[in-house]
């Protein structure tokens, strides 16, 4: 016989009609091959309805024979409608292709008339009855013809047809003939189903009266409640026990305490289906997660805690004396406020990485929190918790993942915090980073006070300028103002490199760069204040030994200096002087940018004609003023200088800073301006081997300005000999490292005369003839070694 497996909890009883659809290959072909024959096909029910190619034992040993009494075509299949006719059983299966063919055995239902059949038909019938009062899904003419029949096989079959059956329980309906153990199993069944429907209506009921008009969800979650009242499980009450011991045993302040259980009494009053009881649970969690005990044990080992420093950072001496500091008055005074520092300097310097450092010296927990591109004040504080989804403020949030009342708290990029509409981040910070406040910082979502004293914020810049001065003002600024050439090799040697070669799976015997190389590398392939991109060119090299190691073509490789275009191509960057010949109109200055120091010529030039001076490359106005007063002094002094009169009628000046992509600013380029302009004038070329940097006044006078150490550290990199600086400048020489002023002649000056004298070279007396407004100065004999001129 064909047949037909079917799936999704279907069963046929015998004298039962059912509609069916059938969309398999298999089952089509079987359908169609009993409307050739018989008209008769075996519906056996599926083990596993996610199974499309049944076999053997994917499919009940007994179903019912069914004869297919009409059956129509669909898009999707067929659509059929079958009567059973008797149980039967599988002896053998006889193909499964095109369709399943069976050999089967008829299954005789076993009837023994008497009084048991007739008390238990009597007995199905009235929990039927009750079954269907009860609120089951049953047509009302199945319901009639259940309470007439007398046929105690038909009556068995069709109560077993009731939808609450689940598939195991037909199954064992259609493999048990006796039909009166199948009246027997379905006295248990209807019992069992009356019960859970009675105990339904009842749930309904209470729930109906108690929630009134609310939403299907919440009338579910009434429901839920109802049945664990109902079976004894208060799963409510004790989570609130439990949340109220968290609270007890977190060590909270005493009105901190109070309000966390005020508000697990509220949640407790407030049904169950309320919005408001997660929003409570949310506050009261927040609550219990953060730490409020006492500070974790620190490490107070000043000799341990330097040696950490010193195995992590090469230099940074002030700061590694700053924290030892504080560690050494910490052990006599546990009274005494932690630091509020703040970082200044340029990328790749360790600023981050220093934080991390101190961390693990003082043996606290460390946090970080990135601040650039901040513009909302409820990122620091918070939102009220009016609003939805609100939560605390990142402060808070990350004390949450630190655990510990005492973290090293890194605020990194304070300068690149912005300000609009939303509130201004930098005033929130305020309270954070004030030792006298921040012991009761409050967050808008908490509302209550939060103890910051115990924590040691450290901050990071590249520039200050940007920093609110309440904000400023509140810090101790340390600067890393960056690296010397020795400094970096060091550090490339100790840190750098050693790191890299773990990273790509190196030792000490497969890649070898010398310290010239590396200085090779330094000069030629960088061009920064820190540290970063010199670590990445020495992971470009790293990257590519690997693969001649695999490939056997060596075990070691030796970089020597010439290799590195081959590793790295061309050189980016040319070591030297930053001007290849002494020029006329053209000095070398130098600037502080947030990436260091770097070194700028400025080029001047006269032309015929009326008019102001020009001045192009995207100047500020401070710096435009300054081009200003140097023009209006080299006016002043034009006889002086041995310029003729009346030449500025018919001649100007035009002032160019070269890099015209980039904003320039600042005072400091005042002499160099003045010299650029000088030049031009007299066709004196400008020494080449000379930086400079002063402000200068209409009178002359050259005065300090700020940034030495970095500007000097670029004149340094940059190959210059000499460096032209205020004299009230030499104050903060000592900054400076000792390879930097050894390797350069320092010339401190209190005139621009001074700087116009050791900065000029004498024009040729070609040039001299030639120069546009040019006059024979009177002879001035030259200076004696070692003094500057008559004003020095």
């Amino acid at each position: 016989m064909p047949l037909v497996p079917l799936r999704d909890d279907v069963a046929v009883f015998p004298k039962l009609i059912v509609p069916l659809s059938v969309g398999r290959r298999t089952s089509i072909a079987a359908i169609s091959t009993a409307m050739e024959g018989d008209k008769q096909v075996l519906l056996v029910a599926q083990k596993d309805p996610q199974v499309d190619d049944t076999a053997e034992n994917d499919l009940y040993s007994t179903g019912v024979i069914a004869e297919i009494n009409g059956m129509r075509q669909t898009p999707a299949g067929i659509q059929m409608l079958v009567a059973g006719v008797q149980r039967a059983r599988i002896v053998g299966f006889v193909q499964f292709k095109p369709y399943i063919a069976v050999e089967i055995e008829p299954i005789q239902d076993h009837v023994t008339p008497g009084l048991e059949l007739e008390a238990h038909m009597r007995s199905v019938k009235s929990l039927y009855e009750r079954y269907v009062e009860a609120g089951a899904a049953i047509a009302p003419e199945v319901a009639a013809t259940v309470a007439k029949t007398d046929d105690p096989v038909y009556l068995a079959d069709l109560v077993a047809a009731a939808p609450d059956h689940t598939l195991e329980q037909k199954q064992h309906m259609l493999e048990t003939p006796n039909v009166v153990e199948r009246l027997k199993l379905l006295a248990v069944f209807l019992g069992k189903q009356i019960e859970i429907l009675e105990l339904k209506s009842k749930i309904q009921n209470e729930v109906q009266s108690t929630i009134g008009k609310l939403q299907r969800e919440q009338i579910l979650r009434e429901q839920l409640k109802a049945i664990r009242k109902e079976l004894g499980e208060d799963e409510e009450g004790a989570d609130l026990n439990q949340l109220r011991e968290k609270i007890e045993k977190s060590g909270m302040p005493e009105a901190v305490r109070e309000r966390a259980l005020k508000e697990v009494d509220r949640m407790q009053s407030i049904p169950a289906a309320s919005p408001e009881v997660g929003i409570i649970r949310t506050y009261v969690d927040w609550l219990v997660a953060l730490p409020w005990g006492p500070p974790e044990a620190e490490t107070w080992d000043i000799k341990t805690a330097a040696q950490v420093l010193d195995e992590d950072h090469y230099g940074v001496e002030k700061i590694k004396e700053r924290i030892l500091e504080y560690m050494a008055v910490r052990q006599r005074s546990q009274t005494l406020r932690s630091p509020i520092l703040c970082f200044v300097g340029p990328p790749g310097v360790g600023k981050t990485s220093l934080g991390k450092s101190i961390a693990r010296a003082l043996g606290r927990k460390f946090v970080r929190l990135s601040l650039g591109g901040i513009h909302d004040e409820a990122e620091i504080r918070g939102h009220r918790r009016t609003y939805i989804g609100a939560l605390p403020g990142r402060i808070l949030q990350q004390m949450k993942n630190a655990g510990t009342r005492n973290p090293v708290f890194m605020l990194d990029e304070i300068d690149k915090v912005g300000a609009d509409w939303r509130g201004d981040p930098s005033s929130a910070l305020l309270e954070v980073l004030d030792p006298e406040q921040n012991s009761t910082f409050s967050d808008h979502y908490l509302e209550v006070p939060y103890d910051l004293s115990q924590v040691l914020f450290i901050t990071t810049a590249n520039v200050v300028d940007t920093i609110i001065p309440p904000l400023r003002d509140r810090m101790e600024i340390i600067r890393l103002p960056g690296y010397t050439e020795e400094e970096k090799l060091h550090i490339a040697q100790k840190y750098l490199l050693p790191r890299q070669l773990r990273e790509h799976g190196l030792t000490p015997d497969n890649l070898d760069l010398p310290a010239e190389t590396l200085r090779a590398l330094i000069r030629e392939y960088t061009h920064e204040a820190g540290v970063r991109s010199l670590e990445r060119e020495i992971a470009n090299i790293c990257r590519k030994i690997p693969r001649r190691i695999v490939e056997g073509q060596t075990e070691k490789v030796v970089v020597a200096p010439a290799d590195l275009g081959s590793y790295l191509g061309p050189t980016r960057f040319e070591f030297g002087i930053a001007e290849e010949v002494d020029q006329v109109g053209a000095a070398t200055g130098v600037a502080v940018n947030e990436y260091g120091g770097d070194v700028m010529t400025v080029e001047a030039i006269v032309m015929e004609g009326k008019g102001d001076f020009v001045l192009t490359g995207q100047i500020g106005k401070v710096m435009e003023e300054s081009a200003r007063a140097a023009l209006s002094y080299a006016r002043a002094q034009a006889s002086e200088i041995g310029v003729r009169p009346g030449f500025f009628d018919h001649h100007f000046l035009h002032i160019h800073v070269p890099a015209g992509a980039i904003p320039k600013d600042g005072p400091s380029a005042g002499i160099t301006m003045a010299t650029a302009i000088v030049s031009a004038l007299t066709e004196r070329p400008v020494r080449r081997d000379v930086a400079m940097t002063g402000e200068i006044t209409l009178r002359g006078k050259v005065l300090p300005i700020g940034g030495l150490k970095e500007k000097m550290l670029a004149a340094h990199r940059a190959g210059i000999k000499t460096f032209i600086l205020p004299e009230q400048n030499r104050k903060d020489l000592p900054e400076v490292p000792d390879e930097v002023k050894q390797a350069m002649e320092l010339v401190m000056v209190r005139h621009v005369d001074q700087v116009l004298e050791r900065a000029l070279l004498q024009a040729s007396p070609k040039a001299a003839t030639q120069a546009i407004g040019y006059r024979t100065p009177p002879a001035v004999p030259p200076p004696a070694p070692g003094t500057v001129n008559r004003l020095g």
